[in-house]
């Protein structure tokens, strides 16, 4: 059995896919189900790809899975950037963003260096 607690990168995309749930159920709040959807499916995709890339069936796999991963990083990016320009939605906490953009650099780098020999 694996042992994913001391999986630097799966325990923040959970810990952040915890702080998506409870910005989007705050959005929800609002009544604005649609917004509140699309950012609860992609920031919580992004740990779920990465811990399904746990149980990889190659390398090529992994990367694949990791890729998927910075898409959803980049989508929920997106939908947050939305948000904070918009009078219609709560911003989006500023240590939210640069918890994203901290984990997009680490999926970039586990990426890079996956691909190498």
């Amino acid at each position: 059995m694996r042992n994913d607690k001391d999986n630097l990168i799966v325990k923040l995309t959970f810990e952040f896919a915890l702080k998506i749930i409870a910005y989007s159920e705050e959005i929800r709040q609002n009544n604005r189900f649609e917004m509140a959807s699309q950012i609860f499916r992609s920031g919580t995709s992004i740990g779920a790809n990465i811990k399904e890339a746990q149980n990889a069936e190659s390398k090529a796999d992994f990367i694949h899975k990791f890729k998927i991963s910075a898409k959803e990083a980049d989508e929920l990016s997106y939908w947050l950037d939305l948000c904070e320009h918009s009078d219609f939605y709560p911003t989006p906490n500023k240590e939210l963003i640069k918890e994203l953009q901290s984990i997009h650099l680490i999926i970039s780098k586990i990426i890079s260096s996956s691909k190498k020999p």
